[in-house]
């Protein structure tokens, strides 16, 4: 898996439930321009942020990233 790849599948996660990087970052408890550099591949997120981040998307943190691994 790459940052890009991690990428990609976060923002298209976030874009199939409608959501702005504001709201997506808001639920996930996180800054809107972080969450903005992550899903640019310039920033990469610790396991922790993976997790909020899945939480927020209401699905498990193995779910998120094997969803990395088949694009």
């Amino acid at each position: 898996m790459t940052i890009e790849e991690f990428s990609q599948v976060l923002r298209q996660l976030r874009e199939e439930r409608g959501w702005s990087q504001e709201q997506l970052a808001e639920r996930a408890d996180l800054n809107r321009s972080y969450l903005g550099e992550v899903e640019r591949g310039r920033a990469v997120p610790s396991i922790i942020t993976v997790s909020k981040l899945a939480s927020a998307l209401n699905i498990q943190t193995s779910t998120l990233i094997a969803r990395c691994e088949h694009i």
